[in-house]
This record gives C-alpha cells, structure tokens and sequence, in this order.
C-alpha cells in the first residue's frame, strides 16, 4: 500500500513537474510569437509607409498635369519633374518637387513615372527620343501615360517598353481642369491585369473613378469615344444657350430649366459655356485655362481616324471636328473648347 502511495505520489510530482515544464515552454513560444507578430506588424506598416510615400516622376505640368503631381504631393509622394515650360517647373519646385534636366533623367531617378502631355508626338519623343525615358529606364518600371493619343502609339510604346524590361500602361482622363485640381479625375486604364492593383494604387491618389478598359490602347479607346461625345454636347449646349437667350430668357435661368430637365448633361451642368452662368469654369473667365480647342480638335482627329479604319459612321462627330478645326483656324485655338459659344455667337454678327 505505502508502495502504491509512494508511486502515485512519485507520479503526480512527475506530470506536476511536466506541466511546469511544459507551461513555461508555451510562456517562452508565447513571447517569442508576439515579438514575431509585433515585428510582422512593423515591417508591413513600413512597407506601406514606403509605398505611400514612394518617389514618382511626372513628365508634363501643363493644366492637367500640374494638379495632378499636385496631388501626389499632397499624398506623401516626393516628385521629380520635368517639363519644358521653366516657369512650371519652378513653380512646383517651390512646393517641394525636385526638378530634373531631361525625361531621361527622371528615369534615371526613380521607377515610377507618369506623363501627361499634348499629344502623341510629344509621347513618342518623351519616351524614344534622344534623351527619353526609354534610354535609362530601370528595368521593372510602372511607366504611366495619361496623355490623349492615338490607341496604336500606346501600343507600340508598350512594346518598346517591354524590350527594356519595363510596363507601359494608357491612363488618360476625363473630368476637366477642376477635377484635377480636386482629385476627381476619371482614369481610363488599358493595362495587363497584373499590373492594374499597382496603377490603380496611384492613380487613386489623383481621381475618384479609376476603370480597367482592357489591354494596353483601351484606355485611349474609351477617352476618343468620350470627347467626340463632349465635343457633340458642348456644342449643342453653345447652340442651345445662344438660341434662348436670342429668344429673351436670362442664361442662368435657361441653364436651370436645362439642367432639372431632359437636356440636362455635362455640358450644361457642370462647364457652362456662356459666361457668368458658373464660376471657376474657363467661361467667366474669358475662356482661359481648360482644355484647349486645338486639344479637342486633336482629339476628335483621333475619333475620326478611329472612324475611319472601324468603318464607323460619325456624322455628328465629323461636324464637330470641322467645327472645332475651323475655331482652332480663327484665333481660338488656346482658348478652351466650350468658347464655342463665343465662336457661335460672332457668326451672328457676319
């Protein structure tokens, strides 16, 4: 019996002895797991921290592009910037951004870069020209063009880009001058679907409506279809307007009916053509700052090639192309596109 005693008592010490053991090995893991979690913790909110505050090259700082590398700023991103206007690179630089001599020294700065700029010419010289992006970008760079140009020059950009082991995307926008300055743009994306996350990432940073058209050149796509519309309404909003106010009605009252009525678009709504009807649109204030005519002309060449090679028919966009050529060829060029009211409202007057 003492026997029997003795050997439970012997065991109980054991396991006793175990379960201390035992707890004290847990304790000891414990600790070590938290100081592994806390470590985890730390190295992701640096990682993000890094990636919310990465360096990002703008090329481009015209009426669009100077907000928008605004607004990177303004999100914790440092800039290097180029453009071919001194005085907008001294303004930004003001701000904080570093400038730089050339697109090619951009790249050579950073891999992250966005362009912004006229037209398709303009790209094909910032990024294959003798001092272009191409000729020093490092190899897994996010290259985002945000300029409006034909969808094929996308595409062919993407191809030399991949040659250098680089990712060209199409990101142009919709949303006028305000919209940039506020981060309101709409970004039309044609990108490869693993590299959307990242551009999206970005370009959050600039707008409020970032869309994946599908493979590089539709994003171009979708901005031509979208400004020839534009061109179409403004014009008839111009038409609209001159024609009520003819007619006697006061332009802010007609511009109220339009607008809780059945004509109502943005055109109307939003970027008011007549001067006076808004403020802080181009129109009151003498149809400067904007998009420019000769830049809507542009863009509707493109929607008439578009046209053309698809075998589309476009009336209404061919009428607003020649409209807007002829503005661009009567001193309105500079002036942005809703002074087609103006330009109406002078043939009454011949």
């Amino acid at each position: 019996m003492c026997g029997t005693i003795a050997a439970l008592d012997l065991c109980f010490r054991g396991q006793r002895l175990w379960t201390m053991s035992s707890l004290n090995i847990v304790a000891r893991n414990s600790k070590v797991f938290a100081a592994q979690i806390c470590r985890n913790q730390q190295f992701g909110a640096s990682n993000r921290h890094a990636s919310s505050s990465a360096k990002v090259g703008f090329v481009g700082l015209g009426n669009m592009g100077g907000h928008m590398a605004r607004n990177l700023m303004k999100n914790g991103h440092p800039l290097i910037v180029f453009d071919t206007v001194p005085d907008s690179m001294q303004a930004i630089k003001k701000e904080g951004a570093t400038l730089a001599s050339s697109p090619q020294e951009v790249a050579s700065q950073t891999n992250l870069i966005i362009t912004m700029l006229p037209a398709s010419q303009h790209v094909l010289d910032v990024y294959t020209g003798s001092s272009g992006i191409l000729g020093s970008v490092q190899k897994g760079s996010l290259l985002i063009d945000s300029s409006t140009i034909d969808p094929s020059v996308s595409q062919q950009m993407a191809e030399e880009s991949t040659k250098v082991g680089a990712t060209f995307v199409d990101a142009p926008v919709s949303g006028g001058v305000n919209a940039a300055r506020d981060a309101g743009l709409t970004f039309m994306v044609g990108s490869p679907d693993q590299s959307f996350g990242k551009v999206k990432e970005i370009l959050d940073k600039m707008g409020k409506n970032v869309v994946h058209c599908g493979s590089v050149g539709t994003g171009q796509a979708a901005k031509i279809c979208n400004n020839m519309l534009l061109a179409i309404s403004m014009i008839g909003t111009a038409e609209t307007m001159n024609l009520g106010m003819k007619l006697g009605l006061d332009p802010k009252l007609l511009a109220k009916i339009l607008n809780m009525s059945s004509g109502r678009c943005w055109s109307s709504e939003v970027y008011n053509p007549v001067p006076g009807v808004l403020d802080g649109v181009p129109s009151s204030n003498d149809y400067q700052g904007g998009f420019g005519t000769a830049l809507m002309t542009k863009d509707l060449g493109l929607a008439q090639n578009a046209a053309t090679a698809t075998q589309s028919p476009t009336p209404l966009g061919s009428l607003s192309h020649q409209l807007y050529r002829l503005m661009t060829n009567s001193g309105y060029a500079g002036k942005d596109f809703s002074s087609a009211f103006q330009f109406l409202k002078q043939q009454d007057k011949k």
